[in-house]
């Protein structure tokens, strides 16, 4: 009941009341990263959501473009910006998706939503993430983030996908909210980059 006609409804209304509350902050930062990246202020990157359908994410963006004399990107250690890092620290990167929960595309809690290339890497268990809409935050990211091995980060999702409630998301929401107040942040992180999928562990 509760994953099929209750979840959708509490993600849009949370959402949308949480937009509002944080507006002030989010037009702040919005100006700040418009005059610091060139009138670009968001990150937009295309993921795969629930059954593996498209979407377009949306972050703040964190990070300059700037390359090295082949014209190749330099190092995301590199291109982080000092106010970037700031807003990183305090997750605030992540609140423009709350737009994407709120057009359906994300939920509050569910796995993070990765990159359409690990897709071929998934084994059929691990595929079952794509099974729900992915998530601001989730069961992963409450339980280790990127001190975890992939491997266990993709079993933590399944747990979640196989055992969703309003009591585990109602846990992961404030787990989350301690981690950000504790400045832990739920996703990856300069000391802690996220290393990229290869397939085993």
């Amino acid at each position: 009941m509760y994953k099929k006609y209750i979840k959708r409804g509490l993600d849009f209304l949370i959402a949308l009341i949480g937009l509002l509350v944080a507006s002030p902050v989010l037009w702040v930062v919005w100006l700040i990263l418009l005059l610091q990246n060139n009138g670009k202020p968001f990150f937009f990157q295309v993921r795969p959501g629930k059954d593996q359908k498209a979407f377009t994410i949306i972050k703040f963006k964190t990070m300059n473009d700037k390359k090295n004399a082949d014209g190749q990107l330099l190092s995301d250690k590199e291109r982080i910006t000092v106010f970037g890092k700031w807003i990183r620290k305090l997750s605030i990167d992540e609140l423009p998706q709350l737009i994407n929960v709120l057009k359906g595309d994300m939920s509050l809690v569910g796995p993070r939503p990765l990159l359409f290339k690990y897709i071929p890497l998934y084994s059929e268990e691990q595929n079952k993430r794509h099974l729900v809409r992915p998530g601001i935050t989730g069961w992963a990211q409450v339980n280790g983030r990127n001190s975890i091995s992939w491997t266990k980060k993709f079993a933590l999702d399944v747990y979640y996908v196989e055992h969703v409630s309003l009591a585990l998301d109602l846990k992961i929401l404030w787990l989350t909210v301690l981690k950000v107040l504790k400045t832990e942040g739920i996703n990856q992180s300069e000391e802690r980059p996220m290393m990229p999928f290869d397939g085993t562990n």
